[in-house]
């Protein structure tokens, strides 16, 4: 997923809203976000469900990406067990089906003789989410830091999003701009990396960001042509009294991108990317998908479906869109694949989707072969 605009930072699902998972994606939508971030899990464990053991995320990222906005997913990690920890993030991230995952990573990382574990979070986590881009988010200035493995953490990340927290102060605009030179600079961080900051939308104490802040810092990353922002925290800038906060966010006209293509070529371009994390999703996470022989529901049986056909029974194929038909919440999709061999082609593919709220919930794959 290539970041683009304004994205908020969630910690605790209830606290926001009330809750109420709907009132969270209207809410964002109307504010012009393009994606959100959500806690999924703490060292080990994952996080985000109730004391009854339901998932409050699941549903959540279900709205939001319903209303076309993007969910990432981000971990507060502590370097004792990095094995068991990239583990639990593998498998928070494939079992939502999140566009994103981002590795909070701070004080406990600066502790010597973890640049070794941040190698083995990173190799083992890498494997386990091949094409799912990652960040780290930690210090805005490394210069302060040179304890935390930056280099380690930073080799196999797509992108870096620093926490540009202004506290007692209110120059938000000159602490980016540092922050922006010292990640640029491989002899402090060791790779450069996109780079989408997340700024203080909270208060400290006597201290409290503003929405002048805002406004400056929101202004400056469009003056370093910085691709995205976030803010932290969603909770704190929606309580009584400090709705200024999330009202500058909401008020900056972030400059917009092109409307996406129809869903029928996002699906054709995903294939052709074999891009397994786009082609999920391109679905809600109940959606079903179903063949003459069997049903399957969810993100995680979808991506195996789809490595299969990618990897195996359409290993290399080249996916051309021959004709879309239909509107409203239904397409019928007919379309080729061209591989390296006979057994790899697909002259007559021929599927029908059910939409709902832009995503496919239904998707009847019309291929005995391929099945």
């Amino acid at each position: 997923m290539t970041l683009h605009g304004k994205g908020w930072f969630i910690w605790q699902i209830p606290r926001c809203e009330n809750g109420q998972l709907a009132a969270i994606a209207e809410t964002a939508h109307a504010a012009g976000l393009t994606h959100l971030l959500i806690k999924i899990a703490e060292r080990t464990y994952a996080f985000g469900y109730d004391k009854d053991g339901r998932d409050l995320v699941a549903p959540v990222v279900s709205a939001l990406r319903a209303r076309g906005m993007g969910v990432w997913g981000w971990h507060y990690v502590y370097g004792d067990d990095p094995k068991r920890e990239a583990e639990a993030a593998i498998k928070r991230v494939t079992q939502l089906g999140l566009d994103g995952y981002v590795i909070d990573a701070e004080a406990e990382y600066k502790r010597p003789g973890k640049a070794s574990a941040a190698r083995t979070f990173m190799q083992t986590l890498r494997a386990g989410l091949p094409n799912t881009p990652i960040a780290l988010s930690s210090y805005r200035y490394p210069s302060l830091h040179p304890q935390l493995p930056w280099a380690a953490f930073l080799e196999k990340c797509d992108w870096v999003m620093p926490q540009v927290y202004w506290e007692q102060m209110h120059n938000p605009d000159q602490q980016l701009a540092r922050c922006v030179a010292e990640f640029a600079n491989v002899a402090l961080v060791g790779h450069a990396r996109p780079l989408a900051p997340t700024g203080a939308a909270y208060g400290a104490g006597q201290w409290q960001a503003t929405p002048d802040d805002i406004t400056k810092f929101l202004n400056k990353a469009l003056a370093l042509k910085l691709p995205a922002v976030n803010f932290y925290s969603w909770d704190y800038a929606r309580a009584p009294g400090h709705t200024a906060l999330w009202d500058a966010v909401k008020n900056f006209a972030w400059p917009t991108t092109q409307t996406p293509p129809d869903i029928a070529q996002r699906f054709i371009d995903a294939l052709n990317a074999s891009d397994l994390a786009a082609l999920v999703r391109l679905y809600h996470l109940n959606a079903g998908h179903v063949t003459a022989r069997r049903t399957i529901i969810g993100p995680e049986d979808l991506s195996k479906w789809y490595l299969d056909l990618l990897k195996n029974k359409l290993a290399g194929a080249k996916f051309t869109l021959l004709e879309t038909s239909g509107k409203g919440n239904a397409r019928r999709i007919k379309w080729a694949a061209t591989g390296p061999a006979p057994a790899g082609k697909v002259a007559d593919g021929d599927d029908t989707l059910g939409l709902r709220e832009g995503l496919i919930q239904y998707h009847y794959f019309d291929n005995v072969r391929l099945a």
